[in-house]
């Protein structure tokens, strides 16, 4: 059963939420995807489920495989690993390294210091190694893991993102996973807004995390930055403010200043052109079902919590939505019990569903209705039969 919610929220939601997500904007990222934690909204996708390489973003899913090891107590953060030959020939081939050396015995808190802040390759080994016996097992590990996990356009070749064409992600994949990193392993997270490692005074001059956007003051605490010749500049980047947190991943842009300008152009458009609203307070009656052999006849439908949505800063229109749910709902009903749910049809951005409790107790009706109610089923059929020829 279907009940329209305009005339139910008198005027709270009406009004409140027709939405253009790009209101002209529009990334010069080749594939991005924005995402607003606190509602759970998509606020921006081009290209976003479309895999493609992701050169040291893809370090991301070596970091969750070390942050779960952590989780189960396969490791420790002062578990070492050996470090081989094959990781200190990363230094030698370029690209981003903590300059391990054969002999050292990193700990596993050096080795998420140098995925995270030098984005070393040789960390990456390292951990791969440690964790898998090598790193064409650890790959295959992170692929089955990845896509058990819903990120089903992620396939990695090695730990490290180094070029190779068999090693892809989607944009929404490393949103997806960076979501899980913050929610998940809160007591790790903080080393993404670390902005300096050097292991053993080796390498002041690549101590520095990469992420443009931890020295702009404006609440980023992470993730990790990108780029080879085929991959272009990209970044995974989060940024909290007020109630708000935002994530983002981009690939694709053409230098290091254009990655930094569209990473603060990401953030800046997401919090200024979307406004964080309260439609309607927990508990709040936004329709009612009828009840089935209940004491009363009718129940209310509330939501659980509050209903919080992002309301553009040009809203126009009225908001399309309505309630759903399955009646007559049969007693008894418990309070709190999940009845129906809210459906709001958000232009551009899809359907927000908001699931719809009981808003008391209803216990099981008497004698008397029960004999009331099968007074009324005979009656109804009855009168649907038709009258006898005469």
């Amino acid at each position: 059963m279907h009940r329209s919610l305009r005339s139910l929220l008198c005027g709270t939601l009406a009004a409140s939420l027709l939405a253009l997500p790009a209101f002209g904007f529009d990334t010069a990222a080749r594939s991005a995807w924005v995402y607003d934690m606190t509602t759970h909204t998509v606020l921006m996708d081009k290209n976003g489920n479309v895999p493609v390489p992701p050169a040291s973003m893809s370090k991301l899913m070596t970091i969750n495989m070390l942050f779960e090891a952590l989780r189960d107590g396969r490791v420790t953060m002062d578990t070492t690993f050996a470090v081989s030959s094959r990781a200190t020939e990363m230094t030698g081939r370029g690209g981003s390294t903590m300059y391990l050396q054969e002999g050292d015995r990193p700990s596993v808190n050096d080795l998420l210091h140098g995925m995270i802040v030098n984005s070393g390759n040789d960390a990456c080994i390292v951990v791969a190694e440690g964790l898998a016996g090598s790193e064409e097992a650890f790959a295959a590990q992170m692929t089955e893991r990845a896509h058990a996990l819903g990120m089903d356009q992620s396939f990695f070749a090695n730990s490290s993102g180094w070029p190779d064409p068999n090693h892809k992600m989607s944009m929404r994949d490393l949103g997806l996973l960076a979501r899980r990193l913050i929610e998940e392993f809160p007591e790790y997270y903080p080393i993404f807004a670390e902005t300096s490692y050097n292991y053993k005074d080796r390498a002041p001059a690549n101590a520095n995390n990469r992420n443009p956007l931890l020295k702009l003051g404006i609440g980023a605490d992470g993730l990790k930055t990108g780029h080879t010749a085929e991959a272009g500049y990209g970044l995974v980047g989060s940024v909290k403010q007020g109630d708000r947190r935002i994530i983002f991943a981009f690939a694709g842009t053409e230098s290091d200043k254009a990655r930094a300008e569209e990473a603060e152009r990401i953030a800046s458009w997401a919090f200024r052109q979307f406004a964080l609203k309260t439609m309607a307070k927990a508990g709040t009656r936004l329709a009612d079902a009828p009840v089935h052999l209940g004491e009363v006849d009718r129940v209310g439908l509330v939501p659980a919590a509050d209903i919080r949505l992002l309301m553009p800063a040009v809203a126009q229109g009225q908001l399309q939505g309505e309630v759903v749910y399955l009646g007559p709902v049969q007693a008894p009903i418990t309070k709190g019990t999940v009845l129906g749910e809210l459906v709001i049809e958000v232009p551009e951005l899809g359907q927000q569903r908001v699931p719809l409790v009981a808003e008391t107790d209803v216990a099981k009706g008497g004698f008397m209705v029960r004999l009331k109610t099968a007074a009324r089923v005979l009656q109804d059929r009855y009168l649907g039969q038709e009258a006898p020829a005469s």
